[in-house]
């Protein structure tokens, strides 16, 4: 290993994510129908998997007298971690990852704010119709009768609750939004590192930086806005609060996973500074 691979060792990570970006950035032009409905896939798995988080949470609450709900958001939330690993392996777009994606091709200057705003929208807009379907499917069945919906409720309150509570409530849902996307990039710059080689390790990385953000209540937009959605249709929501608690989200999500993964890596691993000291250095 040379001296230029020990000081910028996430050399690869940029690499893949450049590499990553071009693919995005050529179907979100020419060919923006397929790249949204690679959008929508995640959206749906996002949903899936929200659906079955919950699930599991009400399974828990229904034995004995409910003491086993902690235990339960543990066990949903090593399910709901699941979603990413579907969604990658699936070669579908979530919005939250090509966050850091576009971050790190703005600083490289490889793609135009333009066409990063492009991509993004593009993917939430399909991350956005793959979710809808799903509630439309809930709504049209029994799935989310009982505990199921009363858990999903409760939970879009809460959420709520922190757009209602001014100030103070906006700055707890933004700072929560910074870390779930600072895991979620966190897991895909392990996987794009190269130095995870076997599928097995890249999996369980996914699932744990799902698991805390699940678990310890974190705020993921996309996953917001399925459940929104869902919620929407079974008995009505304040759609006001709901768009504010998405954009205070977003803004967070794309801090987390934008400025604290992908521009701090791209910084710390742009060796075109290291190379243009050292060519003074020798020259002089």
């Amino acid at each position: 290993m040379t001296d230029q691979d020990e000081l910028f060792p996430g050399k690869q990570f940029i690499s893949t994510t450049l590499h990553a970006l071009e693919t995005k950035t050529a179907m979100s032009g020419g060919l923006a129908r397929v790249y949204v409905m690679r959008a929508a896939m995640a959206g749906g798995l996002i949903g899936v998997m929200y659906l079955t988080y919950y699930a599991v949470i009400s399974a828990f609450e229904g034995i004995g007298d409910g003491d086993l709900v902690p235990l339960g958001r543990m066990v949903g939330a090593l399910v709901f971690g699941f979603a990413l690993i579907f969604i990658y392996y699936s070669k579908s777009e979530l919005l939250t990852s090509n966050m850091m994606i576009v971050s790190i091709g703005l600083y490289y200057r490889r793609t135009t704010v333009l066409k990063s705003l492009r991509i993004l929208a593009l993917c939430y807009a399909g991350n956005l119709v793959g979710g809808l379907v799903v509630a439309l499917m809930v709504a049209g069945s029994s799935i989310a009768d009982g505990a199921l919906g009363a858990q999903m409720a409760d939970s879009v309150d809460h959420k709520l609750e922190f757009v209602a509570g001014g100030i103070a409530g906006w700055g707890d849902l933004f700072f929560r939004a910074v870390l779930c996307n600072f895991m979620i990039n966190l897991a895909m710059l392990m996987v794009y590192n190269g130095r995870i080689k076997d599928d097995l390790t890249q999996s369980l990385a996914m699932i744990m930086s799902v698991f805390v953000f699940a678990f310890v209540g974190f705020e993921h937009s996309v996953a917001n806005t399925v459940l929104f959605s869902i919620v929407a249709l079974q008995g009505g929501i304040d759609v006001g609060l709901a768009l504010g608690n998405i954009a205070i989200v977003l803004i967070g999500n794309f801090v987390g996973g934008g400025v604290l993964i992908g521009w701090y890596y791209a910084y710390a691993n742009d060796d075109r500074k290291f190379l243009s000291k050292r060519g003074q250095g020798e020259s002089a």
